[in-house]
C-alpha cells in the first residue's frame, strides 16, 4: 500500500453549544512539516493536536486550519465599549468639526478589540469536539492519499515491468557480446596474417578475449538488479507506505543499470539501458510524492 503526500480532508463537529471545523491539506516534503492555524481558544491543545497528526502522517508539508464557533452567540473576541467611547471623546475634543470619527477606524486602536475570557470548564469541553472533527478530517485525508497512492503504485509497477523486460533481453545478449568480440579479434588476426608476415599465437588471442570477457562481464550486475527489483516490488505491495526505502532501492537499481551500460559495450544492450534509465527517472518523479 502506498500513500500520497498530497491530500485533503475536511470535517466539522457540533456538541455542547460549540461548532468546530477542521481542514487538512498537504504537499510533498522530505520530512514532516506541520503548520497549524487555530484560534486562541484551542491553543492549549496544540501538543495533543500535533501528537494526533503525527500518529497518522509521517512525511509531507501539512497545513491544518481549525475554526471554532460558539452556537450560543459567544465570541472569541469582544469590543471594550468603555475604551472605545474614551477614544471617541478624545478624538471629538481634538477635532475642529462636528463630524464624529467612524467606528471601523477605531477598532484597530490598541485594546478596543480584546479576547473573551472563557472559563476552564468551557475550554476543556472543546477538546472532545475538536478531537472528533480532527479524527474525521484525518480519515478523509487518508482516503484521499490512499486513492492517489494506488494510482502511483500502478505506475511504479509498470516501470518495474519495463526494467524486468529489458534485463531479460540484456541477460540474453550478454554471452553474445563476448562471442562477437572473439570473432572480431579472429578476423583482425586473419587480416594481419594475410597483409604481413606476422605470427600471432593462439594463446595471445585467448588471453585478449579472456581479458575482454572479464571487463564486460555483467552477470553480477544483472543478478543484483533483479534482486533490487524484487525487493522494490515487495515494498511496493507491502502493508505500509515506505517511500524512503523505495527511493534508496531505486538509487541502487540506477547504479547497477549505469554499470551495465558502461561495461557491456554493445549497441542493443545500450538501448536497453536507456529504456531502464527512463523507467528509473519516472520512478524518481513518482516517489517524490510517496509517504
Amino acid at each position: 500500500m502506498l500513500l500520497s503526500m498530497t491530500g485533503f480532508g475536511h470535517s466539522s463537529s457540533d456538541d455542547g453549544g460549540v461548532h468546530v471545523s477542521t481542514e487538512i491539506k498537504s504537499v510533498n516534503n522530505r520530512y514532516l512539516k506541520l503548520s497549524v492555524r487555530m484560534p486562541d481558544t484551542v491553543a492549549r491543545f496544540e501538543a495533543d493536536i500535533e501528537k494526533l497528526i503525527r500518529s497518522r502522517v509521517t512525511r509531507g508539508s501539512v497545513q491544518l486550519s481549525i475554526r471554532v464557533r460558539f452556537v450560543g452567540g459567544q465570541s472569541e473576541h469582544r469590543i471594550d465599549g468603555d475604551l472605545l467611547r474614551g477614544y471617541q471623546d478624545q478624538l471629538k475634543a481634538l477635532s475642529s468639526g462636528d463630524e464624529s470619527p467612524r467606528i471601523e477606524s477605531l477598532l484597530t486602536l490598541p485594546g478596543v478589540v480584546v479576547e473573551t475570557e472563557f472559563s476552564d470548564e468551557i475550554l476543556n469541553s472543546l477538546w472532545p469536539v475538536l478531537e472528533k472533527s480532527l479524527s474525521e478530517s484525518l480519515d478523509h485525508f487518508e482516503d484521499f492519499r490512499r486513492r492517489e497512492g494506488e494510482s502511483m503504485r500502478l505506475d511504479l509497477d509498470r516501470q518495474c515491468e519495463v526494467i524486468e523486460t529489458e534485463v531479460t533481453k540484456v541477460a540474453t545478449l550478454a554471452p553474445i557480446v563476448v562471442n562477437e568480440y572473439r570473432d572480431k579479434i579472429l578476423e583482425r588476426v586473419r587480416r594481419l596474417i594475410n597483409d604481413a608476415s606476422i605470427t600471432i599465437s593462439e594463446n595471445d588471442v585467448i588471453r585478449e578475449v579472456a581479458l575482454f570477457a572479464d571487463r564486460c562481464d555483467i552477470n553480477e550486475e544483472i543478478t543484483r538488479l533483479r534482486s533490487h527489483t524484487e525487493q522494490f516490488r515487495r515494498l511496493l505491495n507491502g502493508e505500509t507506505s515506505q517511500g524512503r526505502k523505495l527511493e534508496f532501492i531505486g538509487q541502487e537499481m540506477f547504479r547497477e543499470i549505469n554499470t551495465i551500460g558502461s561495461k557491456a559495450n554493445h549497441v542493443t544492450i545500450a538501448l536497453g539501458v536507456v529504456e531502464m534509465k527512463a523507467a528509473i527517472e519516472r520512478m524518481r518523479e513518482v516517489l517524490q510524492n510517496v509517504e
